[in-house]
């Protein structure tokens, strides 16, 4: 496993990096109001998320989301790692978007007005799981060159 990141792979992990990096700053800034929101989003989704404290929730939330957003800017941090934390993270969105009422056209996948803005969040699954198909092509190519 390389623990420096490919000069290529900067760009995809900066951007979404420093996406979800204000995403959870912003999250542990939020007030009543805005824990309450991402708090029942999460537990119409995700019911075993009820019992959580709404606002216990989001700092949790804001937080992993600044240390995945952190993980994807710093280069030291190993490019399968990063890619599958990304990856793990978007399939959690992608879910409250396959669950939530009205993000999709009836009987289809496609999103409604409402669900473009959890729709776009399958792209962060694709870059996570294209990071972590590199590296670990890579690291079989390396096996078979010795």
């Amino acid at each position: 496993m390389r623990f420096l990141a490919r000069a290529h792979q900067m760009p995809a992990r900066l951007i979404v990096g420093a996406f979800i990096l204000n995403s959870g700053l912003s999250k542990l800034k939020g007030d009543q109001g805005t824990a309450d929101y991402i708090h029942g989003s999460a537990k119409t989704a995700y019911p075993f998320l009820e019992s959580k404290d709404p606002q216990k929730f989001t700092r949790m939330l804001g937080t992993a989301e600044v240390a995945l957003g952190g993980a994807l800017v710093a280069p030291f941090v190993p490019t399968v790692v990063a890619g599958a934390g990304l990856t793990a993270f978007a399939c959690g969105l992608t879910g409250l978007y396959l669950r939530l009422p009205g993000m999709r056209e009836k009987g289809s996948i496609r999103p409604t007005q409402d669900g473009i803005a959890l729709a776009k969040d399958t792209w962060l699954a694709g870059i996570g799981a294209t990071l972590v198909l590199e590296e670990l092509d890579r690291a079989g190519e390396d096996r078979r060159r010795r």
